[in-house]
């Protein structure tokens, strides 16, 4: 899976905050986020385009889908279709698709994907990491060949990472390091991630924004202006580019809207055309009282 489409899972992913209705925005800092299942479809347009690039224009549809609960953990569906066109006007049409499982607290990560190039398929990946309670992370890769690896226990999975982002803009903070491991490459990559979070928006953070069906549910959320710059591992960041960028709004219950995506020669923009909030798994005794 390439890091596109894992950066676009990234970006809509880790979500919606559960519990009582209009009062998310309110929550503390130190109160727990759990995630509310969901499902978004995203709009995406060529923004811009360096001399040179080899990109002349790109449109594109996601769809994504978090569903589960903190007794079962997480599950992310998501599919990614794009049509882009060279400078020479030839079109390739890409379809990436992923899903992936993680465990609440971020002991384990299951993960696989599959990418289409006009229709033919280049690329599987699929693998597990599991944290135990020493030592590094163990990898188990299947595809696209078999392979352990371990990798630093301070790494985030995916979920982790976008918890860890809801609770930092709770808290007022500005800086977000942290190495992420969420599959991609063949599933051996690991990237250090800066997040920089801006401060809250004034009022409601749809302010400017085209209005969607259900999305009303956003109006009263405190929201943030953040950006993601993804880095190669064992680089020192103040002295190296990012690999991407991306740059989103995104509100205390964990939804996003206006995202932005720089690959260095091109950028892509997305939008939100529909959100509809699923119900989430039952726990416990609410489990036993359906």
């Amino acid at each position: 899976m390439t890091a596109t489409a894992r950066a676009l899972m990234f970006t809509v992913a880790a979500a919606t905050l559960w519990g009582t209705a209009g009062l998310a925005g309110a929550a503390g800092p130190g109160d727990p986020v759990v995630l509310s299942p969901h499902r978004a479809v995203y709009d995406f347009r060529l923004d811009s385009a360096r001399s040179g690039g080899g990109v002349s224009d790109l449109t594109g549809r996601m769809v994504y889908e978090l569903v589960g609960s903190p007794c079962e953990g997480y599950t992310q569906n998501m599919r990614f279709v794009t049509r882009m066109i060279g400078q020479n006007g030839t079109a390739v049409v890409t379809d990436m698709r992923s899903s992936s499982w993680e465990e609440a607290l971020g002991r384990r990560f299951r993960f696989n994907g599959t990418q289409y190039r006009n229709s033919k398929l280049e690329e599987t990946t699929a693998g597990d990491a599991s944290r135990p309670a020493k030592g590094d992370v163990k990898v188990t890769l299947s595809r696209p060949k078999k392979r352990d690896f371990p990798i630093s226990r301070e790494v985030l999975f995916p979920i982790q990472h976008s918890i860890r982002l809801i609770q930092e803009a709770r808290a007022g903070k500005d800086v977000f390091h942290a190495d992420l491991y969420d599959g991609s490459e063949k599933g051996e990559k690991v990237y250090a991630t800066t997040a920089i979070i801006g401060k809250a928006f004034a009022g409601s953070g749809n302010k400017g924004l085209p209005t969607v069906k259900n999305a009303e549910r956003l109006e009263k959320l405190a929201a943030w202006p953040v950006s993601i710059s993804y880095f190669e591992p064992k680089k020192q960041r103040q002295d190296s580019l990012p690999t991407f960028e991306i740059a989103f709004r995104f509100y205390a219950n964990g939804v996003s809207r206006r995202l932005f995506i720089d690959y260095g020669d091109f950028a892509i923009r997305g939008e939100l055309k529909e959100i509809e909030f699923l119900e989430p798994s039952k726990c416990g005794a609410d489990r036993n009282r359906r």
